[in-house]
């Protein structure tokens, strides 16, 4: 059984969720042997450092095509690698390009594509996605039938990239070019889209701030972003918040907002539904600040603090200024 993994390249780099895939990769391949391969559309910035993480060899493919997206270019360039490597299993980042062309690309060959797994295992030989229905109440097992190669993609946070284990030696580079016919191109590239509004994508934020329903009233979010200053981090908020218009919706973390794998996710006021729960499940520590003890949100937060946020915040913000270095 051999991996292929798909690298989604953006202006700054590898996409973080590409690293995600990655991991989930080396994760399966520890488990089945053969050999993992990860794949990426031109060949420049970030490969080297995909070259460094433990697989086998990175493909870049090469054509004047795919010099700006296009779901019918990435298709056909992608086909090429498939054929070349012949992978059982193709992994994806579940992003808004894979979104766009990983089912056309499965279509395409005629198999399954699972999209925005939360887990994948082995048993009894075979591969068991998991997936989550009704908003994250459920889980479902996804299995395979057919000939290979089968695919997927991975949703944000369900795989960790800091996981990712380094090679001894560097993954050899090569160069792929693809022939593509531009008559077979259907669609012209408009500007790349912005998956936030905002100034920040909180899909790659470092640190995060949540507020929900606890924060009572829209002038109390300050306290929040106050607090997210202090740590360097950004701000965020549970559904009932942007529904009331307190902060925009790009803003919103959960089933119906982002999904968001940060090292340290500060809960300010939130019960933890399982809306809430699915968006940010994924991040490294989470810290759960809430009146109600009974609260779900310590059920899966690292550190839990039990008490009023409205003295807890402000002594921890004044902490934060008197220990910051002058």
């Amino acid at each position: 059984m051999s991996t292929l993994v798909f690298l989604e390249r953006q202006a700054r780099g590898i996409h973080p969720m590409s690293w995600e895939a990655l991991a989930a990769g080396q994760q399966l391949v520890r488990e089945l042997g053969g050999p993992l391969y990860a794949v990426a559309a031109r060949s420049g910035g970030g490969l080297s450092a995909a070259a460094s993480k433990r697989l086998d060899g990175v493909i870049a493919l090469e054509s004047e095509a795919l010099a700006e997206y296009s779901a019918d270019a990435w298709c056909i360039a992608l086909r090429a690698a498939i054929g070349k490597l012949s992978p059982t299993l193709v992994l994806f980042p579940h992003t808004y390009q894979v979104r766009d062309f990983g089912p056309k690309l499965a279509a395409s060959l005629d198999r399954p594509f699972v999209s925005d797994a939360v887990g994948v295992r082995i048993e009894d030989g075979q591969l068991v996605f998991v997936r989550q229905v009704y908003q994250g109440k459920l889980h479902a097992d996804v299995t395979l039938s057919g000939e290979p190669p089968f695919f997927a993609s991975l949703q944000s946070g369900s795989f960790r990239a800091d996981h990712l284990q380094d090679a001894v030696q560097s993954a050899p580079i090569e160069t792929l070019p693809v022939e593509i016919d531009p008559a077979r191109l259907r669609t012209r590239p408009e500007p790349a889209f912005q998956e936030l509004k905002g100034e920040v994508d909180l899909s790659s934020a470092g640190i995060i701030v949540a507020v929900g329903r606890g924060i009572k009233s829209e002038e109390n979010i300050e306290l929040a972003r106050e607090l997210a200053a202090a740590i360097d981090g950004e701000l965020a908020a549970s559904r009932p918040i942007c529904d009331n218009g307190w902060l925009p919706l790009e803003r919103q973390i959960g089933s119906s907002g982002q999904t968001v794998s940060p090292k340290l996710y500060l809960a300010l006021g939130i019960s933890g539904a399982i809306q809430h729960v699915v968006g940010m499940k994924g991040s490294k520590t989470i810290v759960a600040i809430n009146r109600d003890p009974n609260a779900p949100i310590f059920e899966i937060a690292d550190y839990g603090i039990a008490g009023d946020l409205f003295e807890i915040v402000p002594a921890l913000i004044k902490a934060l200024h008197s220990s910051a270095p002058t």
